[in-house]
């Protein structure tokens, strides 16, 4: 899995947990619903929360469904870690990964009414950096906490 690098070590409280969920939507929903907390509680604006909500979703959605092909005998491995500044989650899946930069871009003409290939481009839209790794079964997504204008 890729490591957390976190940009604000001293800001975040212990250990970076790293937990293997089951290849489910309900556990997704269960680990997402504790980031979303977690930066609510960290004082995220309710943009930067829907934010992290919606790429966290996608990514896991992806890792589910595409990464392992939702076989029930596969896990997903989670890492986060929220600071009042900086949310970074990495999550990777079991499969064989793939090339992200071989993923259409879902708003050309001709793949517009494809029913697949959103979950990138909104992870991108939406996280303030995402990556992955060389294999591509493992995202990085960062989402910086900014303080809103009055």
């Amino acid at each position: 899995m890729m490591p957390l690098r976190p940009m604000h070590e001293q800001e975040r409280s212990g250990p970076v947990p790293t937990t293997r969920i089951p290849n489910s939507t309900a556990a997704a929903r269960e680990v997402a619903a504790q980031v979303v907390a977690e930066a609510e509680a960290r004082g995220y604006s309710p943009e930067a929360v829907f934010a992290i909500k919606l790429a966290l979703e996608e990514a896991l959605t992806n890792a589910i469904r595409h990464g392992n092909r939702r076989d029930p005998a596969k896990m997903v491995r989670f890492e986060y870690s929220v600071s009042p500044t900086c949310t970074e989650i990495c999550i990777a899946d079991q499969g064989g990964g793939f090339d992200p930069a071989a993923v259409p871009d879902p708003t050309a003409d001709e793949n517009l009414e494809c029913p697949t290939g959103r979950g990138i481009m909104l992870m991108r839209a939406y996280m303030d950096h995402v990556e992955f790794n060389e294999r591509g079964n493992a995202v990085r997504m960062v989402k910086f906490n900014r303080p809103t204008a009055p």
